[in-house]
């Protein structure tokens, strides 16, 4: 047992009322998710053109990877002791279920269109965000496909209160272990799917909730430990150019089992560089203001961005054949465009006006000027440490780091992912 006086209480310093930079983070990470979507769909027949989206967005499908840290990160990052585990379940309930709930409407009307078959057991599973718990083949992408990271959502959360209390007495030795091993375990899921049956190993790898979490909790144990002045990760620049040569290393030369794993170290040190960054009030790329928007509808996009596709492909007649010459890209490109608009629609009129009829208000928070804040340490009296409030839908493809997200808001006053 640790005792109070070796791990001292922390408690949450003033912070600034956002972090911006998450929040045009989120949009770069839904458009690696859209180009790795639009390649599956194979809109461009072109050879070379093809090739230059292959080559961008083989790894695509890591966006939700990046969603799943990013929501472990700014739910413990933003977690206030006055915060019940109702009010919490609450707010997390109006940040992503109206959306959902529109999604899986829409995605009804157009099955209806098109006489689809629906079966009523899929469709209430898919309703209630239970759909990524059923290893049945085709059950967990059922109706909305991408909805079934909200169910790996769903389950975050309702263990995130429970488990808070735990990380935040936790020694920080501990801490690190975990940042450690979580990356690893991650990398062990590989020789672990041979003890799964066959046909339900994508499901585990990909769907299944306490395996996904995995990623969320590396973000959350990051968060705590940047909360406690304890995290030393790189600057944003050098953790950029790490992501990069990473994304670049993994495309080109590194062996499947290891992309998740490095792409999870990746996205982390992105994340926690960017958060450091707008706390100090140091530069950033990420947070100039179409950024920031695009990353506020960000997990609109993400929803819609299945559906609208495949929809109009298939009334057009154009499913599965792609588009020759420079009309694929031109495709690509009017999806893009009418996503952000549907999206943009949505997050305004939708999800917008529903977060504030049906979360529970927070009191105001002070904001603090940026820069270094003082918290107690182990040992080590006034630290510095910033703190502050801060989604394969379809199912194709090989796992390159993650399912489908929260998509989170980064917003501090609840911020979230997805």
């Amino acid at each position: 047992m640790t005792s109070a006086a070796e791990v001292p209480a922390v408690q949450p310093a003033p912070a600034p009322a956002r972090l911006p930079s998450l929040t045009g983070l989120r949009w770069i990470a839904a458009l690696l998710v859209f180009g790795f979507h639009a390649g599956t769909m194979r809109i461009i027949a072109e050879p070379d053109y093809k090739a230059v989206v292959d080559a961008l967005f083989t790894l695509g499908l890591s966006g939700v990877q990046f969603f799943f840290i990013l929501s472990g990160f700014v739910l413990v990052w933003s977690a206030r002791a006055g915060d019940s585990r109702r009010i919490f379940w609450r707010r997390r309930v109006a940040k992503i279920y109206p959306n959902h709930l529109v999604l899986w409407g829409a995605t009804l009307l157009v099955a209806w269109w098109f006489a689809d078959p629906v079966l009523p057991a899929a469709a209430l599973e898919n309703l209630v965000l239970l759909q990524a718990w059923d290893p049945r083949p085709g059950w967990f992408y059922s109706i909305n496909t991408v909805s079934w990271s909200l169910s790996c959502e769903f389950f975050f959360y309702l263990c995130l209160p429970l488990a808070l209390p735990l990380l935040r007495r936790a020694r920080p030795k501990l801490l690190w272990v975990l940042i450690v091993a979580l990356p690893l375990l991650i990398l062990a899921l590989w020789p672990a799917q041979q003890l799964v049956p066959e046909v339900s190993r994508w499901w585990f790898t990909q769907v299944f909730p306490p395996v996904r979490s995995l990623e969320f909790w590396l973000g959350a144990v990051a968060a705590e430990l940047m909360r406690r002045g304890l995290w030393r990760g790189p600057g944003l620049t050098v953790a950029s150019g790490i992501f990069l040569a990473t994304w670049v290393a993994a495309t080109e030369f590194i062996r499947a089992e290891l992309w998740t794993t490095l792409l999870a170290v990746a996205y982390l040190l992105v994340i926690t560089a960017a958060a450091d960054a707008d706390v100090r009030g140091r530069r950033s790329p990420w947070r100039s203001r179409p950024l920031v928007w695009l990353g506020e509808v960000s997990f609109a996009f993400y929803l819609v961005h299945v559906l609208v596709m495949t929809s109009v492909l298939r009334w057009s007649g154009d499913w599965g054949t792609g588009f020759e010459g420079w009309r694929g890209p031109a495709v690509v490109l009017g999806f893009l465009v009418v996503n952000l608009v549907l999206a943009g629609l949505l997050h305004r009129f939708v999800e917008t006006p529903m977060m504030r009829r049906l979360a529970p208000r927070r009191p105001a928070r002070p904001v603090s000027v940026p820069g270094p804040v003082s918290v107690p340490r182990p040992r080590t009296a006034g630290s510095e440490a910033p703190d502050s409030d801060a989604p394969n839908a379809a199912g194709v493809g090989p796992r390159t780091g993650a399912g489908g997200a929260d998509p989170a808001d980064s917003r501090a006053t609840y911020v979230d992912s997805r």
